[in-house]
């Protein structure tokens, strides 16, 4: 019996001592990914549901550069494109939803919401228009070394 005991009590130990090495030995995990944009949108969430094509401009009122991007969005504005602009202050909601840590993030989606286009932080406004065409008409718009001698400066 003193036997079986002695047996015991040296497994407890060895489980605790295993234990307390197994948590020291643990190390953080990996960092994630963070300003990550959307790959889908639930369009219901978004005005102009019946427009095929919507930019939305995830935005914060105390973002300098967010202004500017609101403006080149607002230009491709169209019957068959809607521009909403999400700011944190009113559409929190929004941005949590879709996860949204970094502004801008201008997305692209389609009908059925899919992320066509994505871009966090500035963007140009030839960025902007030839991504708008591309999800619009795949194909219509040529790169870099395509043999088409497009516009390259900024704007």
């Amino acid at each position: 019996m003193d036997r079986l005991l002695l047996a015991a009590a040296l497994v407890a130990a060895a489980s605790t001592v295993a234990g307390v090495l197994r948590r020291r030995g643990r190390r953080d995990a990996p960092t994630q990914p963070r300003g990550a944009v959307p790959s889908q949108l639930d369009r219901a969430d978004f005005r102009g549901e019946g427009v095929p094509w919507l930019v939305a401009v995830f935005t914060s009122d105390a973002c300098s550069t967010c202004a500017d991007v609101v403006d080149k969005a607002r230009v491709v504005a169209s019957t068959e494109v809607e521009v909403v602009v999400a700011s944190f202050q009113e559409r929190r909601d929004l941005h949590e939803r879709y996860a949204i840590d970094a502004v801008p993030c201008l997305v692209v989606a389609g009908p059925d919401g899919v992320v066509h286009a994505g871009f966090l932080g500035p963007v140009t406004a030839t960025d902007l228009w030839a991504a708008v065409a591309e999800a619009r008409d795949p194909g219509s718009v040529r790169t870099p070394g395509s043999g088409c001698s497009g516009h390259s400066g900024e704007d």
